[in-house]
């Protein structure tokens, strides 16, 4: 073919092979339009002027600086327009002049512009609902979007499985600081929430009240009517605490049927001395859930944080439980408070042991 040779084609045929040309005439008349950008644009768009529909970006914004760029190769590939009826999509293109008569859509001069979604091709396809019927069959567009939606898939995929990782990590931290009987919290949740109320006391915060539990003939329950029972009368004395506590207290089975309580703010004696009594009282009046009595009763010790001078956990779990032991020497089935050293260094008044208050 010489140099000299011309390709003429009619609009229909140039819109098959670029569904997105825009041809221009020298007036910045739009003269054709493929159909997949009359379908953004509007039919009714041909024959009105090009600044009426589109904006022109990098390059001046007039049709006289497009038709200057469209003489230079180079900077005929970095056209860009906007859609005034659709101001978010903007479309990338490559103008060419179409110098005589005898070439261009129909004939004519003026320039011709090959437009794409660029990177918008996602957001476009969504908001004007464009089908494979609307795009070239050689453009790449379908197979981005498919690789697209795949790789949607695989990070939604990735998220749910982030997800259930975490759920199963959550869930693994859960039993390892909780009791699996009663669903309690367990030894290595108590030290840790020790840390955190008496770092926190030690600051000038919120003062706490420690308070250690023993159930009273659990033994003879084992014994009697076997180790389900046992394990029926331990849930039914974990559900008591709870329900006796607050959301901001913890409740601990230590071992056995031994708990711990730790009550944030509580530290009034007399607040203290009810509270014990009324769980001993539910205790020693709690059925299974076959309605058998549980049998049981409950002796209490209990120790305040604001008796020391700084707080100290351990010395005041071994108070807590010296206090216990009174209890259970008075009878059992009632709460001590121990009244702990209020300076460092030893307990009130030089006694080497802890003295107790039996309330």
């Amino acid at each position: 073919m010489s140099a000299a040779a011309r390709l003429c084609l009619d609009a229909v045929t140039l819109g098959r092979l670029m569904p997105m040309f825009l041809w221009l005439d020298t007036d910045g008349m739009i003269r054709a339009m493929g159909p997949t950008l009359t379908k953004l644009v509007g039919a009714d768009a041909v024959g009105a002027h090009a600044s009426d529909h589109i904006r022109m970006e990098g390059c001046g914004g007039t049709e006289a600086q497009l038709w200057q760029m469209a003489q230079d190769p180079e900077r005929a590939r970095r056209i860009k327009l906007r859609l005034k009826a659709h101001p978010d999509c903007v479309l990338r293109g490559h103008a060419v002049p179409i110098g005589d008569a005898t070439c261009g859509p129909s004939g004519g001069v003026g320039i011709l512009v090959a437009l794409s979604f660029g990177i918008g091709l996602i957001a476009a396809v969504r908001a004007h609902d464009l089908t494979d019927a609307d795009f070239a069959p050689t453009d790449m567009a379908m197979e981005l979007l498919f690789l697209n939606e795949s790789r949607s898939g695989v990070m939604a995929e990735l998220r749910a499985l982030n997800e259930r990782l975490e759920d199963a990590r959550r869930e693994a931290e859960a039993q390892a600081m909780s009791d699996p009987l009663t669903g309690l919290a367990n030894r290595r949740a108590l030290e840790q929430e020790l840390e955190r109320v008496v770092a926190l006391a030690a600051r000038g915060g919120s003062p706490f009240a420690l308070a250690h539990i023993d159930l009273d003939h659990f033994k003879e329950v084992n014994d009697t009517l076997g180790h389900a029972a046992g394990d029926g009368v331990l849930a039914r004395a974990a559900e008591i605490l709870r329900e006796e506590t607050r959301r901001s207290d913890m409740v601990a089975r230590i071992g056995g049927d031994e708990f711990v309580m730790v009550l944030r703010g509580t530290v009034s004696r007399p607040r203290l001395k009810a509270l014990g009594e009324r769980i001993i009282a539910r205790l020693e009046t709690a059925e299974l859930a076959d309605g058998q009595p549980c049998r049981v009763s409950a002796s209490m010790g209990v120790a305040i944080s604001s008796d020391y001078r700084p707080p100290e956990a351990e010395r005041m779990l071994a108070d807590a439980d010296a206090a216990l032991y009174v209890s259970k020497r008075a009878g059992r089935g009632c709460c001590t408070v121990a009244e702990g050293p209020r300076v460092p260094g030893g307990p009130v008044g030089g006694v080497a042991a802890p003295r107790a208050a039996e309330a």
